[in-house]
């Protein structure tokens, strides 16, 4: 059974027919900036429409019954290098953009990120939102220490782009540090801007190896039945940003 045929249509009316496909009879969304996202999802919450972030699909692939009543958003067409900036060591990509590409365009300047390096296969966005982590030295070296500001697009349609690209910003929470490991629940990162290296630096992390991705931390925490107190937090989180339940835990 297909996507909600009346949300298609609006779909269709509000966007050019090419931002929408199926991908394995799922409707899927292709949105090409931040702008169109938020229209899509601000037409979500009107329609009260459930959506389903997949990146690249790699790591999770909508099909089968679950799906039939959602809207896949995939973010293969925010795939540029959006900036590097070599004076202040950082770059900015969009959250289709093959991580694994990131260190050959880095190359010509001299710089480098670690996880650039990995086997992993997906996209910037989608090794943010599954908590893309390395083993270095028996130690984690998670993406997300490296991720220090994002656009990114809450369930309710809002754009927004926390963390800062200075090397001291204000102190307190680090709130771009939450859409790491969210697995798409908290909304929709369109770009990324990370922290990267000297590439004279490369060597010292040639023993690196990725870890397993795994969706058990961020389910357990938003499982009901849960009382640990960082679980009852991450559902206050998640209740604030997605208070329609645009995003449901499939």
């Amino acid at each position: 059974m297909p996507a909600p045929d009346k949300f298609v249509e609006l779909i269709k009316q509000e966007f050019p027919d090419d931002r929408l496909t199926y991908q394995k009879s799922v409707a899927t969304f292709h949105p090409e900036s931040a702008e169109e996202a938020s229209r899509l999802f601000k037409l979500a919450n009107k329609q009260r429409q459930p959506l389903f972030i997949t990146g690249f699909g790699n790591n999770i692939d909508p099909i089968d019954k679950p799906f039939t009543e959602m809207i896949s958003v995939r973010t293969d067409r925010l795939n540029k290098l959006l900036e590097v900036v070599p004076d202040d060591f950082y770059i900015t990509a969009g959250a289709g953009y093959p991580l694994r590409e990131i260190n050959s365009e880095l190359q010509q300047h001299s710089l480098w990120l670690p996880h650039s390096a990995l086997p992993y296969v997906g996209s910037v966005g989608g090794g943010l939102a599954s908590g893309l982590n390395a083993d270095h030295h028996g130690h984690d070296l998670p993406l997300k220490k490296y991720f220090i500001k994002g656009e990114i697009v809450t369930p309710e349609g809002e754009i927004i782009r926390p963390g800062s690209v200075c090397f001291k910003s204000v102190s307190g929470y680090d709130i771009v540090k939450i859409f790491a490991g969210s697995w798409g629940l908290l909304g929709l990162i369109v770009s990324a801007s990370f922290r990267v290296m000297p590439s004279s630096g490369a060597s010292d992390y040639t023993s690196i190896k990725q870890k397993e991705i795994s969706r058990d931390g961020l389910l357990k925490h938003l499982d009901e039945s849960n009382p640990d107190a960082n679980a009852l937090y991450s559902r206050k989180i998640k209740a604030k940003f997605d208070p329609n339940n645009i995003l449901p835990i499939v």
